[in-house]
């Protein structure tokens, strides 16, 4: 008689895309347990429903009992988060190209004053002033996407002046005040030391800022390409004749404010344009030529324009740009690239606890944010990236 002997192998361990994407992209902090720590933080951001406090990222990745320890990692551990933003950078630009770059303000209204970098300010998106934490961050935007790469924290007033205050929120002693304008080139240059080329425009909507016409000028000496939200009365200098392919001599040799130059030298015209959703419209566009005021060390030849709103009467937003030979359908998309930040923005408060910070060091808001942007890059083009991209971009 026969026996049959049938042999069972064990079953081969599921794959762990997330355990992947953590490991790649933790892979220089020092210790084991801040790296252990880091993939059962991004696992529950990913699965907590709600506000994403600790507590709740701590049960929604199964272990209730780390709570903490990811408090620990996140607020006191003494890890660098600029080797995994880095990382971050390439893990995105692997996975996509950059079309433009774009910037985003994160507001995170809070209580009291002891928070690093809380201050009170005006918000023109609520239309009021808040108490608040602010940051500025880098996207990377693809096809698809915008993937948060990189931030800075605005940190005014007292928190640059204060040495017993900065050192209470663990804020580097050699920091320095910066503008919003300032912190941009910030990021931009921190790109170039990391050997990254822009290679496609940076997109800012500084309408708000009276530094924006500096920020565009410090664009063009760096010889970045550009395209900035300005307020109407950002100064510029009219050209005699548009589309001119080398600076002429302004017209009366005196700086007009945006609105008023487009009303005397503009000329309209009509073009598709796009909504942050990407649909297309065509709406009427107001621009001309000009030259920024100040030395003209880089492409000071610049092209101003202003889609007109849907109800109004005349031009709308304000935007520089120094993509001069551009079709205006192309100016018009990378400007909507503002938009489209501003809505992934609310999606990374919304569902990624962007805003949901609890601690109240410098360090601890930027594992926060180096953390939350690891999340929402996963959720977007690791986990599964066509269910993502339909539901979340």
């Amino acid at each position: 008689m026969s026996v049959q002997v049938v042999t069972r192998l064990p079953k081969a361990p599921a794959p762990d895309p997330l355990g992947a994407f953590a490991r790649d992209l933790f892979a220089e902090l020092p210790r084991s347990d801040q790296r252990r720590s880091a993939h059962l933080y991004l696992r529950g951001v990913l699965n907590a429903p709600g506000k994403k406090s600790i507590r709740e990222i701590a049960a929604a990745a199964g272990a209730p009992g780390a709570a903490p320890v990811l408090q620990q990692f996140v607020n006191s551990s003494p890890w660098e988060w600029q080797p995994v933003r880095r990382a971050l950078l390439e893990w995105a630009q692997s996975r996509t190209s950059a079309r433009a770059w774009t910037i985003g303000w994160a507001v995170a209204p809070k209580r009291g004053v002891h928070t690093a970098g809380v201050h009170r300010r005006f918000e023109p998106e609520l239309g009021k002033i808040v108490n608040c934490q602010a940051g500025i961050g880098l996207f990377l935007a693809g096809e698809h996407a915008r993937l948060p790469v990189d931030w800075r924290m605005l940190l005014p007033g007292r928190w640059s002046r204060d040495a017993e205050l900065m050192a209470r929120a663990r804020i580097p002693a050699q920091h320095r005040e910066q503008s919003v304008s300032g912190h941009i080139l910030n990021l931009v240059d921190s790109l170039a030391e990391q050997s990254v080329s822009l290679g496609a425009p940076l997109v800012a909507d500084l309408g708000h800022d009276r530094q924006a016409g500096a920020l565009a000028r410090a664009l063009a000496d760096r010889r970045h390409d550009f395209v900035v939200g300005v307020p109407q009365a950002t100064a510029m200098l009219p050209l005699e004749q548009d589309a001119a392919p080398e600076p002429v001599p302004a017209l009366g040799g005196e700086p007009l404010d945006a609105r008023r130059l487009l009303a005397r030298h503009g000329r309209t015209v009509t073009a598709l344009g796009q909504t942050a959703a990407g649909a297309g419209r065509m709406v009427r566009v107001s621009t001309c030529v000009v030259r920024l005021p100040g030395p003209a060390r880089g492409r000071s030849l610049c092209r101003v324009f202003a889609p007109w709103p849907a109800s109004g009467a005349g031009p709308g937003r304000v935007w520089v740009t120094n993509l001069v030979h551009e079709r205006i359908e192309r100016l018009l998309a990378l400007a909507a690239t503002a938009d489209a930040t501003v809505t992934t923005l609310g999606t990374l408060a919304d569902r990624f606890g962007l805003a949901d910070f609890e601690g109240r060091s410098y360090p601890g808001w930027h594992h926060h944010m180096t953390l939350t942007s690891a999340a929402y890059a996963y959720e977007l083009m690791g986990r599964a990236p066509m269910r993502a991209l339909a539901g979340v971009a």
